[in-house]
């Protein structure tokens, strides 16, 4: 039953694909491989790995004075991000269903100190937030909650759901949260790219009660609004908005919209800046009066995702009244473009100005990273979640980061313990003894006089080991010694500390 279930879901993934390739080849002619691979991307069956910190270094981009790294990798289709008041970063894995805690950087190394799955078994989770003692986690059909102790990064209680049965069917099934002065605002996207909806939830944010009830639509004609914040000068909401499709390279723009209660943005009647779609807009000529336009609009296709108005970041003035949006990027383009976090300046006018913030994840079709959310850290810098190399960065402002070092990169795999070079030498040991010390190695061994006096002394490994076999050896060690949660870049600092440590 399990392999005739897993069979017909890769059928209807196949169909899916399928389906888009013949619209947009009908559109644009032959795919690209870019598209394609984000077409895949879209519907969960494909990621990349996550780039070497000296693609980094050469691809992505920021603002002068700004740095960028690379604060966690491996995290499978990786969604909205949230940090607790302790500072570790919690994450939504959609395909996986979990929910995972990134302890805070203790060290100060740009890295986090570990993770740990919190939950599992979720629908298909998109976004999160806390508010007050609670957790809220948004689920595809459903918003749940739970009581959450920052201190100790455990939950108090038990996971409840508070608003069941969202409709989850056809496009655009995850749900989007924002918490704010005792309402929770939920975003519903449309089922389709554009028709009429019977569910009169669709294509709306709802207004709830914290607790989940009385709950309302707040606003319509939302197509797809992923991203929603409250502007901290005016408390106004805000809401990212993607476009339809299939209408040419360059129609119509995705949006920003100032969201407010009972006003009609538009979907499916009318696109961007009062423009009466094609399909659906012949005959509603009557709704242009009463249709509210965006404050900002996006380019085409560009998939504007999560966005975060700066409140704590250590950034210039000139964001003191900004917004940064995640650009997931296009896939029905003859040409990708977006795949970027780009910054919102609103004017003394209120205007709004788009400038480039991190960008790089795609030149020439290549593409390395397609960012989903924005979250600001409690060491003044902002981390950006990537569901395409399941990865998080993290952009500074004033302080340099290690993106030049890369214990994973080909370039020192293929070095021998004793041609590593001084600078990588370093930071292998920072890494290699922080990890050490976090796991419980010194009670089974002793190393350099300390540890367990009746453990399995760690001396003379350079007559045993090479770099390359220490660090896979801990893929399989001998028992007792347990299987410890390192990847590559991790397995080899420790190996080096160890090597190193005669």
């Amino acid at each position: 039953m399990a392999f005739l279930f897993k069979l017909v879901k890769w059928l209807v993934i196949l169909l899916l694909v399928l389906a888009l390739a013949i619209a947009a080849l009908l559109q644009f002619g032959p795919l690209s491989l870019g598209s394609a691979k984000a077409i895949l991307n879209v519907l969960g069956v494909y990621s990349v790995e996550a780039p070497q910190q000296s693609v980094i270094a050469q691809r992505l981009k920021v603002p002068e004075g700004f740095s960028v790294g690379r604060y966690a990798e491996g995290l499978t289709k990786v969604r909205f991000i949230e940090f607790s008041r302790s500072g570790d970063l919690l994450a939504v894995l959609s395909r996986d269903g979990q929910l995972v805690r990134l302890k805070a950087d203790a060290d100060d190394d740009g890295r986090h100190d570990g993770k740990e799955i919190l939950m599992e078994g979720l629908k298909a989770p998109n976004d999160l937030e806390f508010y007050e003692d609670y957790l809220y986690i948004a689920e595809s059909n459903a918003i749940g909650r739970v009581r959450f102790d920052h201190e100790q990064g455990k939950f108090a209680g038990d996971y409840e759901i508070i608003i069941p049965s969202l409709p989850d069917d056809g496009n655009h099934r995850s749900k989007s949260i924002r918490l704010h002065d005792g309402d929770l605002y939920l975003s519903i996207g449309s089922t389709c790219n554009v028709c009429e909806e019977a569910d009169k939830r669709r294509a709306t944010i709802m207004r709830f009660d914290v607790d989940g009830k009385n709950g309302e639509v707040f606003a319509a004609g939302l197509r797809n609004s992923v991203g929603l914040d409250i502007a901290p000068w005016d408390n106004s909401l805000y809401a990212t908005d993607n476009g339809r499709d299939l209408l040419g390279d360059d129609y119509p723009v995705c949006e920003l919209n100032k969201v407010e209660e009972g006003q009609f943005y538009g979907w499916p009647y009318i696109n961007g800046f009062g423009d009466l779609d094609p399909d659906f807009g012949p005959g509603q000529e009557d709704r242009l009066s009463i249709s509210t336009s965006p404050v900002f609009g996006f380019p085409a296709h560009n998939a504007p995702l999560g966005m975060r108005f700066i409140r704590d970041a250590k950034f210039p003035s000139a964001y003191k009244k900004s917004a940064l949006v995640a650009l997931h990027g296009s896939w029905n383009r003859s040409k990708a473009d977006g795949y970027k976090v780009v910054a919102l300046h609103w004017q003394d006018d209120g205007s709004v100005i788009g400038k480039d913030f991190l960008s790089g994840f795609e030149k020439d079709e290549d593409i390395i990273g397609r960012p989903v959310d924005i979250a600001e850290g409690p060491d003044g810098c902002v981390y950006v979640s990537d569901d395409y190399a399941g990865s998080i960065y993290r952009v500074c402002h004033g302080q340099s980061q290690n993106t030049l070092v890369d214990l994973a990169s080909d370039e020192v795999a293929d070095k021998a313990f004793e041609e590593l070079s001084t600078e990588e030498m370093r930071v292998a040991l920072a890494v290699g003894e922080k990890l050490y010390n976090q796991y419980p190695c010194a009670s089974c061994h002793l190393l350099q006089g300390k540890g367990n006096s009746g453990g399995k002394p760690l001396d003379a490994l350079k007559s045993r080991y090479t770099l390359q076999s220490l660090s896979d050896y801990f893929l399989q060690p001998n028992a007792p010694m347990p299987v410890y949660p390192f990847d590559e870049v991790q397995r080899r600092a420790v190996a080096v500390y160890l090597l190193s440590a005669e």
